[in-house]
């Protein structure tokens, strides 16, 4: 048995080799959205099972949770080819087996040891563009997913050492960036390789022996952790649910319905009354919804480990058929919009049982918005330029305070992207940045401020098109604290500014120079009763601008 010492130095080491993965990765890509966002993860994973051994602590938990599915995916493909072999690379982007949607590429490289099988390393990121009908991928009127964007099944990229330039080349054709592809690829490949020489030192240094029961043991722990905690919270069904706006081509709500049972140690989380499949890109896949379930549980019991143990005492009711166990070829893409509500229902039923662990509402979308075009300056005349970013919101309050002010979403580990990086990389130009007043749910403790973004065209035309939440169901939140204000898009045009008819979604906005979109995004949901707020903490909330004289009025 390991003495405490060694597992504690194991546990460190292990973690640092996917810490040092992802920072290859993020200094080496050529797309903001990795460089600067950090939209990418890397891990270990198990050689039998393809469960989550270890992951790093900057990569975005919802792919490393999705992750144990596409090592799982490349498994099986190559038990048809030959079985893994030592050297080979598999790549893919299938949603439906591997998790998330198919702008996330996965690598998959097998870890030999004395000629056996010890584990798996995988990369996962999320490539700029990928083909499809619209730039950047985010594809509100999808209804399939080869309207997306390309679909990679699982193939060797690398092939005992060597680049499949054959593969290479499908995936060069199928992008309107194939520079930020290869660039992209390759920091994936690097930081591969740079796991496979450090976890093979860390192996020669202690022996696998010694590693293997690190993890094994680091695995029971999240377990047994994950099962006190669930132990400790009052038996009993709570139930919540919530909606999406629309799904970009139906423009009617759809239910995300969760029935959390405590029975013991043992927690099932039950989404069977969730809508059915839909006709837009909102659905997602089983592995993408059972990895929301692990993110959602590791905010509320953050001391649990991240590994698989967090789901070995949960069970995931996930009946076929539902939004969120779609099957190919329902549409994917905005995979974002759909977890990040089923983490919302998982931290309302949790405070029914335990509000003092559970948060309020984030701000529930990542308001996904493509500008693209071509180049009109003499240099780059004819240049084919696609930005694509995501942008923040107020997080939810909680027992612990109010909730953090233009954040990332609760999926990931991400950053949004700087609007420095944006403007120099892209024709356009940010003429509003800032908190949005009077976009937090009140509470006790309030919610976080949302931001209002507005970006001015800089070309001489571009189309726009939007991707988001919550444009008609606030931020909600809990032990008596209100909603958050909604989410607001706007576009202007030569007879001025312009709403989407389905509040957050719409392709094809056809810009010209001058013209701006605007983004108003929500804040957080508050927690616990408005009038038990501190009055100095109002007056400091009026002071700072977070409100408004009229807004101070209502709250009073």
């Amino acid at each position: 048995m390991l003495d405490p010492v060694t597992l504690a130095v194991l546990k460190g080491r292990l973690e640092q080799i996917a810490d040092e993965m992802d920072a290859t990765l993020y200094r080496s890509a050529f797309n903001p959205i990795i460089a600067e966002a950090h939209d990418a993860c890397h891990g270990l994973y198990d050689a039998a099972t393809g469960a989550t051994l270890v992951q790093g602590k900057s990569g975005l938990p919802v792919f490393v949770g999705a992750m144990s599915f596409a090592v799982q995916a490349a498994a099986r493909a190559a038990a048809g080819r030959g079985g893994m072999v030592e050297g080979d690379i598999w790549l893919f982007n299938d949603p439906y087996d591997g998790g998330t949607h198919a702008n996330d590429f996965k690598l998959v490289r097998p870890v030999f040891r004395h000629g056996s099988l010890f584990c798996f390393l995988a990369s996962a990121a999320h490539w700029h563009d990928v083909g499809g009908a619209v730039p950047g991928n985010y594809n509100p009127a999808a209804t399939e997913c080869w309207q997306e964007a390309v679909q990679i099944p699982p193939v060797r990229i690398v092939r005992a050492g060597e680049l499949d330039e054959d593969v290479l080349a499908i995936l060069k054709a199928n992008t309107r960036l194939p520079d930020s592809l290869w660039g992209d690829l390759n920091g994936q490949l690097a930081g591969l390789d740079l796991g496979a020489r450090r976890l093979q030192a860390l192996l020669d240094e202690y022996g696998d022996a010694a590693v293997k029961e690190a993890l094994d043991t680091l695995r029971q722990r999240a377990q047994r952790l994950m099962r006190d905690h669930v132990r400790r919270l009052p038996d009993g069904e709570y139930r919540f649910e919530d909606t999406l706006d629309n799904d970009g081509v139906r423009d009617e709500p759809l239910r995300i319905a969760l029935t959390l049972t405590v029975r013991g140690d043992q927690l099932v989380l039950d989404f069977s009354q969730t809508s059915p499949a839909c006709a837009g890109p909102v659905n997602i896949s089983r592995a993408t919804a059972i990895a929301a379930c692990y993110v959602a549980l590791k905010h509320v019991f953050p001391d649990v480990p991240a590994n698989a143990g967090v789901l070995d005492a949960v069970e995931v009711v996930l009946p076929d058929g539902l939004l969120i166990s779609a099957a190919r070829p329902r549409p994917v893409g905005g995979y974002t919009e759909t977890i990040l509500r089923m983490i919302d229902v998982v931290f309302c039923a949790m405070a029914q049982a335990a509000p003092e662990r559970a948060p309020a509402q984030a701000y529930g979308t990542i308001n996904a918005l493509s500008i693209a075009g071509y180049r009109s300056d003499a240099p780059r005349r004819g240049q084919r330029w696609v930005m694509f970013s995501f942008f923040g919101g107020g997080h939810g309050g909680s027992s612990d305070g109010d909730g953090l002010s233009h954040g990332n979403a609760p999926i990931s580990t991400a950053t949004i992207p700087p609007l420095e990086i944006l403007e120099a990389v892209y024709p356009i130009r940010f003429t509003q940045w800032a908190l949005r007043p009077d976009s937090a749910g009140d509470g006790t403790y309030r919610g976080g401020l949302g931001a209002v973004y507005e970006i001015e065209l800089l070309e001489d035309s571009a189309e726009a098109f939007i991707f988001g939440e919550r444009g008609r169901s606030a931020p909600k939140g809990i032990a008596g604290g209100q909603a958050a204000a909604p989410n607001v898009f706007r576009y202007q045009q030569d007879d001025g500014w312009h709403a989407p008819p389905m509040a957050s979604k719409m392709l094809g906005i056809a810009l010209k120079r001058g013209q701006r979109v605007r983004l108003e995004t929500p804040g957080g949901g508050g927690y616990g009763p408005p009038q038990a707020r501190n009055e100095a903490a109002r007056g400091h909330d009026l002071a700072m601008g977070y409100v408004t004289d009229k807004k101070q009025e209502q709250a009073v």
